[in-house]
């Protein structure tokens, strides 16, 4: 049965491996690299894993709520930030649209009816919030939006993180406008 021995690559110098060749003359040496994670793109499944982390325990106070996320976004490097505000702004953005405007509870688009952009907006963000599983769900299915719920605190992530990870003001725009309305695709005809 083949064993493994690792050992960090720092830590292998002439004495190690001259060990090494002594005790296993016949063993094959490979190395495994792991991808800094810090360098390489933010990745769809790490924005998920990001969301994952709110902490719905905390109910009642948001920043408790989303403090693991910005947490974990600070210990990143800074483009990681910048591009978990693109991922975000690109799920919004997909959501903003009026057969998902038609679901969302009291508060639902009607036409000739006034139609809270911001309340929209923060509905939008409860379905992110909410993880990738409701996220899919809801884009095939605009009536599974949740009804009469938002999570306005989901922008404020990547601010938070740039801010307290930089000490300077977050200034980015992200890659897509979330602003309602925003994607004319999803509204055509409807205003």
């Amino acid at each position: 049965m083949p064993s493994e021995i690792k050992i960090p690559l720092r830590a292998l110098n002439e004495s190690v491996i001259r060990d090494l060749q002594e005790k296993y003359p016949e063993a094959e040496i490979s190395v495994e690299l792991h991808q800094d994670r810090n360098k390489a793109p933010l990745s769809e499944a790490y924005f998920w894993e990001i969301i994952s982390l709110l902490d719905w325990s905390k109910v009642g106070d948001d920043e408790a709520i989303v403090e693991p996320a910005i947490a974990r976004l600070v210990t990143g490097s800074i483009r990681h930030i910048f591009e978990f505000a693109d991922l975000l702004s690109e799920k919004l953005y997909a959501l903003d649209g009026r057969k998902y405007a038609l679901h969302i509870g009291e508060d639902s688009w009607k036409a000739d009816h006034y139609f809270s952009v911001d309340n929209f907006l923060y509905a939008r963000c409860c379905v992110v919030a909410n993880g990738k599983d409701l996220y899919d769900k809801v884009l095939q299915d605009p009536a599974q939006m949740p009804r009469d719920l938002t999570f306005e605190e989901l922008l404020y992530i990547p601010s938070e993180a740039y801010e307290r990870k930089t000490g300077k003001h977050y200034d980015y725009t992200p890659a897509y406008p979330i602003e309602t309305y925003s994607n004319q695709a999803g509204w055509k005809d409807a205003q």
